[in-house]
């Protein structure tokens, strides 16, 4: 009944006269939540769910943290929590926190996979006024250097080792000093004036032996800092912080740099996340009776989509997470679906692929594999994702029986989502589009003159709304190059990203405004063409990156790196060129192709620590090979 009304009230807000400029607001119902993160999982979420399945983890232990045995939703083989244990151990971590001495507006850093210390330390941060700062674990030792000291983080939570990365190990190795450092002593850096102490949370079981040999004696032990006694002193602390908060404090710090430039700390609140959180669920028709099989960690980078669109969106609606693995593993995803009874999946189209490869290995071998209870899906596109293949959807729908799969657009500085497709939107609209805009949430398509364009038009995606960030931290001048207000009084994000929106609101996702082509004066988006690529040669193409190319006859040409699939058949330049035209307009087929691994001594696309392929860095790889003539195609 709940998902009908959910369904019928969505269904019926986006209702509305056919568009003819690209001017767009969301829906004024349901009204927006004007409260902070502790008080909605006390006043809603635990009054309405406390005996409800709330988390899974089924790689740790039932008594993985120490402390009191509970109920563990009567299972003995894995962690599971329902509402109730888990805010009786987000009490003990905050407990634990503010006797460490952490205040509120500080900065707790964390670096580890999909696990319970994460999920409790989004809470427990939240209910004593300190600011969670997600760090990328793909960052090399000087970058989180760097971003420990942009905003200052004093705790630093991390795991020893996420596959082949060891960060104790890389950290101790950057700064010596902490060799034989008394144990019990706040770490004192001249690096990182702010850090005072490492809290370990302890993924390998074999940390203590590893910091005898590096002799690092100053960790803290993540169980050590628990503190299970409801009625110590930090208990009445805790109470009094949570309520002195305010929905407009800052929470959450995310990096992020695009495809170019430093990071950047994207501030975020209450009521950016939590709304936000809401509305994710709504569009996806999320209930208390959904369990969500979350993999969003390939590259051990999307902590916003983990924060938001997987947990907040699922807790907020009394639906259970579960972790399959620490990070992204298609055989332990597989076997959560079927164990525990997945209702929906969230990921992005290289996640579902791999998903799909285990679903049909499975079933080629014989068995059977039931995921009868799947039917909800997230597909995110978060900074300018491409659009899902229809091959992909179809698949997805047919194989995994996703027939509920909703598509997401957004940004690190909108709490992430601000455009979505909902289940009933039309296979096509679902596909090729990011769907229509949010509720409460304002947005508008315009030219380089800062005018609205007409509908199926191209034009810069800007967004207002409750969801924008408070703004970069401590960094005005790069705030305010891209938070602007306009004449009637609105701040807009002006997000860099090129979109069309149709005559029913729709918005189909081009390219990164920087990233388009200009060849004799027309247009080019780069995202179409790779998608083209990737749609039609899927067998030989892994992954494929499209740049301008310069040209003395018409300025710009288009060029792409090729990641050729090892097991695939082998693929001409020609070949690409030729499939390109022959689903596209001929403009768009490249006239250079390059060959990772093969036109020049590089292995691999340049990626940030994110995983957005740095395309200034393949513009100047282009445009070098191009003098030396290689990579031009044979027309």
């Amino acid at each position: 009944m709940l998902s009908r009304r959910i369904s019928n009230h969505l269904v019926h807000q986006r209702t509305r006269r056919l568009l003819t400029h690209s001017s767009v607001q969301g829906a004024l119902q349901p009204p927006l939540v004007h409260t902070t993160l502790p008080d909605y999982f006390a006043s809603k979420i635990l009054a309405e769910h406390s005996t409800r399945p709330a988390l899974v983890c089924r790689k740790e232990s039932p008594h993985e943290h120490g402390g009191p045995l509970s109920h563990n939703l009567g299972r003995a083989d894995r962690l599971a929590w329902s509402f109730q244990e888990f805010d009786s151990k987000i009490n003990a971590l905050a407990r634990g926190l503010l006797a460490m001495g952490v205040q509120p507006g500080e900065r707790v850093g964390v670096l580890m996979g999909n696990n319970s210390a994460y999920a409790m330390l989004q809470w427990a941060c939240a209910s004593i006024g300190a600011i969670l700062v997600t760090i990328n674990p793909a960052y090399r030792v000087h970058e989180l250097a760097s971003v420990l000291n942009l905003v200052g983080v004093s705790r630093l939570f991390i795991v020893p080792r996420i596959r082949s990365s060891s960060y104790l190990d890389m950290v101790v190795s950057k700064f010596p000093e902490l060799r034989g450092s008394p144990a019990g002593n706040p770490i004192q850096l001249e690096e990182l004036p702010a850090l005072r102490d490492i809290i370990v949370v302890d993924n390998t079981g074999q940390f203590s032996a590893e910091a005898e040999k590096l002799r690092f004696k100053n960790w803290i032990d993540w169980r050590e800092i628990l503190i299970w006694d409801e009625s110590a002193s930090e208990s009445r602390v805790q109470k009094r912080i949570e309520r002195g908060l305010n929905k407009d404090d800052v929470i959450n710090l995310q990096f992020t740099s695009g495809t170019t430039g430093a990071p950047k700390a994207v501030s975020l609140t209450h009521h950016n996340l939590l709304n936000n959180g809401l509305s994710i669920g709504r569009c996806m028709n999320l209930t208390e009776q959904d369990v969500l099989d979350v993999f969003f960690l390939r590259h051990l980078s999307n902590h916003l989509k983990r924060l938001v669109l997987g947990n907040l969106a699922a807790w907020s609606h009394g639906a259970c997470i579960v972790y399959p693995s620490e990070i992204f593993h298609p055989p332990s995803i597989v076997d959560a679906i079927i164990e525990e009874k997945c209702t929906a999946l969230h990921g992005v189209p290289t996640h579902f692929n791999g998903v799909l490869s285990e679903v049909d290995k499975r079933r080629s071998s014989g068995e059977a594999v039931d995921i009868r209870n799947l039917r909800r899906g997230q597909r995110t596109g978060i900074a300018a994702g491409s659009p899902i293949p229809i091959e992909l959807m179809k698949s997805l729908i047919s194989k995994l029986n996703l027939s509920e799969l909703t598509n997401a657009y957004g940004m690190t500085e909108t709490s992430p989502v601000s455009f979505q497709t909902i289940p009933t939107d039309p296979v096509l609209k679902r596909v090729e589009t990011v769907g229509r805009v949010q509720p409460h949430v304002k947005a508008k398509l315009i030219d380089s003159e800062g005018k609205i364009v007409p509908v199926g038009t191209p034009g810069e995606i800007c967004v207002a709304g409750y969801l924008l960030q408070k703004g970069y931290w401590e960094d005005k001048q790069q705030t305010d190059q891209v938070m602007q207000t306009d004449e009637q009084g609105t701040l807009w994000m002006h997000t860099g990203d090129e979109g069309i929106m149709d005559s029913d609101g729709y918005l189909k996702i081009v390219s990164r405004i920087k990233d388009i082509i200009i060849r004799g004066g027309e247009n080019l988006f780069p995202i179409q063409i790779e998608d083209a690529i990737l749609t039609n040669l899927t067998p030989s193409v892994e992954e494929a990156a499209v740049v301008a190319v310069p040209d003395n006859q018409y300025g710009e040409l288009v060029g792409v790196w090729i990641v050729r699939r090892k097991s695939g058949p082998m693929i001409s330049r020609e070949d690409i060129r030729r499939k390109v035209w022959e689903v596209m307009n001929p403009q768009n087929a490249p006239s250079w192709v390059f060959f990772v691994g093969e036109d020049g001594p590089e292995s691999e696309l340049p990626k940030t620590a994110s995983g957005k392929v740095m395309k200034h860095i393949l513009r100047d790889w282009s445009r070098d090979l191009a003098k030396r003539g290689v990579g031009r195609v044979q027309t």
